[in-house]
């Protein structure tokens, strides 16, 4: 096609003509009968990096979009890290997300890709914040984990973060290391796409218990709050993750008078009730600041 630059068309030929699945190939073809070329050249000009962070990109079909295969390259590359960083032992991951679209779907490929690399997964049976993620793999003894998120980003974002046994995001000289690795996956052929279910092992309840068990210990003041108890507070998740969790742990740890912006609560990664899901910004506040003047609550929480 005389629209794209020779190297652009080369990946779409690879993508129509390699091992990927009808869909995508259709996905493409569309494109390319809608001339929608500048969308095709973004799609395909380059590889989605894998950088220190992990992977975070537009969700869609291209190298340089986010999709399963872009994903099972990036765990195809961190299972091949592992596996030498930890030679002859049972490797184990943690993996959680959070609540874009497609969120859980990709999840179950990271969780397959894992799998088939012989490593033993702990796969979170829903939706969860990043930060237990960080203490599902310290507490499950792993050696590395993966959330996928895309933070605040608008919704057409999804991401891939890794993280090391420390249960922090990886970071030098391994960060590298894993980047290197994901470099060397040459082909989706080389990624093994097809899971051993007996590794995978949901996980949910019990490690949500522990970890706000573990987070009340952390609290400056039992006495405090116990005299703070009815402070009027007002909690919105924005639609995301926060939902599952601050909730029950403001209960645990003795708040009694939490409102929650209703709306806000329904888990939807299109954030339908905000332009952009950062609660930095005060747009993606208001709901939660209006239910606080009309109750006349002394705190917000997003």
């Amino acid at each position: 096609m005389k629209n794209l630059d020779s190297s652009v068309q080369q990946k779409i030929d690879q993508w129509l003509e390699g091992s990927y699945d009808e869909n995508a190939k259709q996905e493409i073809r569309s494109l390319i009968e809608q001339e929608k070329y500048e969308e095709l050249t973004d799609a395909f000009y380059k590889d989605l990096e894998f950088g220190t962070g992990g992977l975070r990109g537009i969700m869609g079909v291209g190298s340089n979009r986010v999709n399963k295969y872009t994903f099972g390259v990036a765990t195809q590359g961190f299972s091949n890290f592992l596996k030498k960083t930890y030679p002859d032992q049972q490797i184990k991951v943690a993996i959680a997300h959070d609540c874009r679209n497609n969120s859980d779907t990709l999840a179950k490929v990271v969780a397959d890709v894992f799998s088939a690399n012989g490593i033993k997964v702990f796969f979170f049976e829903g939706l969860r914040p990043t930060p237990e993620l960080s203490y599902a793999v310290r507490e499950l003894n792993c050696q590395g984990g993966v959330v996928l998120t895309a933070s605040h980003n608008p919704k057409e974002y999804n991401g891939f973060k890794a993280y090391g046994a420390d249960g922090g995001q990886l970071v030098s000289p391994h960060d590298k290391a894993v980047m290197d690795e994901v470099q060397k996956v040459a082909s989706i052929d080389e990624v093994k796409f097809e899971g051993n279910n007996d590794l995978i092992q949901l996980i949910g309840e019990d490690i949500d218990q522990k970890y706000l068990a573990e987070l009340k210990k952390l609290s400056v003041s039992q006495k405090e709050i116990q005299n703070q108890k009815d402070l009027k507070i007002v909690f919105s998740p924005i639609h995301g993750t926060a939902g599952v969790l601050v909730p029950p742990a403001l209960k645990m740890y003795g708040f009694e008078n939490v409102t929650l912006v209703e709306e806000q609560m329904v888990v939807d990664g299109n954030f339908p009730t905000v332009v952009y899901p950062n609660p930095e910004e005060q747009d993606a506040l208001a709901m939660a600041l209006d239910k606080a003047k009309e109750i006349d609550a002394e705190l917000v929480m997003a």
